[in-house]
């Protein structure tokens, strides 16, 4: 069986491709304040794809890279889903991407 932590790292290689394949990928941060919110996913303050790259795959691979111990679950799937509800197509190899990553986690 892999190192749980290489998969994680992996997954969150695998969403980042899916967010510049799908053209969600931002080259601009949000305002300082954004990053402030106390919603979940930042939802007052940032767009969905805006929370991933900006907030999960940074805290994810800070936790990594210091190795700390990682989330025992997670399940970020359905806001995506809901958040991403009626765009393109593009956006299924992202939530497959997400979907990996939920798995990871549930054991």
């Amino acid at each position: 069986m892999s190192n749980p932590k290489i998969q994680v790292r992996q997954s969150l290689f695998g969403i980042e491709q899916a967010l510049k394949a799908s053209l969600l990928w931002q080259s601009i941060p949000p305002d300082d304040a954004a990053f402030t919110s106390i919603q979940p996913f930042c939802l007052d303050c940032m767009q969905a794809e805006q929370w991933l790259q900006w907030v999960l795959l940074p805290r994810m691979h800070a936790l990594l890279d210091s190795d700390a111990p990682l989330p025992e679950r997670v399940a970020i799937l359905p806001y995506f889903e809901a958040a991403f509800d009626g765009r393109t197509e593009s956006i299924t190899p992202l939530l497959a991407e997400l979907r990996r990553f939920d798995d990871l986690f549930t054991g």
